[in-house]
């Protein structure tokens, strides 16, 4: 007999007026003819297959790593090194046009991009260490200079990872990760 919404409304009726301790056996022996049905069900042949319902199969789609960034070709490769906050640097090798976000993040360094790098936060902030290659650097647009008066430990050589994207002239970048971010993103000023 197949279940209606009348018969399943009048379970659920049934079930909310009767003792808890008898409703777990009931669950089971509920779930039993479930099962046993769903069984039956199954090893009905259906006939061609246009008429048989579909059965969902899972899938899943493949994690992809925090930056989203690709491999630089053989030959192609330029070098960003950061400092961590225990002084350990990190020697990597990145494609033109990531943004040291994502390579960062892509490496699991402690950089935190809390805005997904809109520019919006000034969590990924980073200390580039030699002036020379600070001033290689496209000039920061005014949203970059509103985040970075955010960031703790600001110098004159502060920009946002998201910003700073890789060039053949930023090759041997050095930069350091400041000792701590705060989290106050554009938003959080907006009027209210």
């Amino acid at each position: 007999m197949a279940a209606t919404p009348r018969s399943l409304s009048r379970s659920l009726q049934k079930l909310a007026s009767t003792p808890r301790s008898s409703l777990l056996t009931q669950f089971s022996n509920a779930y039993r003819t479930i099962s046993t049905q769903s069984q039956a069900v199954r090893s009905i042949p259906l006939g061609p297959r246009i008429f048989a319902s579909p059965r969902r199969t899972f899938t899943s789609t493949p994690t992809r790593s925090h930056g989203h960034i690709t491999p630089p070709k053989p030959g192609e490769e330029l070098w960003v090194t950061f400092i961590d906050k225990e002084n350990r640097e990190h020697k990597i090798a990145v494609a033109k046009g990531d943004n040291l976000l994502d390579v960062a993040q892509a490496h699991d360094l402690e950089m935190e991009g809390a805005c997904g790098g809109s520019c919006a936060c000034s969590t990924c902030h980073i200390v580039v260490l030699e002036e020379d290659m600070y001033e290689k650097m496209s000039e920061p647009e005014d949203d970059e200079n509103d985040m970075l008066d955010l960031a703790f430990g600001l110098t004159e050589t502060s920009r946002l990872g998201c910003q700073v994207h890789m060039t053949k002239e930023l090759d041997g970048l050095r930069v350091k990760l400041p000792s701590m971010t705060r989290n106050l993103q554009a938003s959080d000023f907006g009027s209210k």
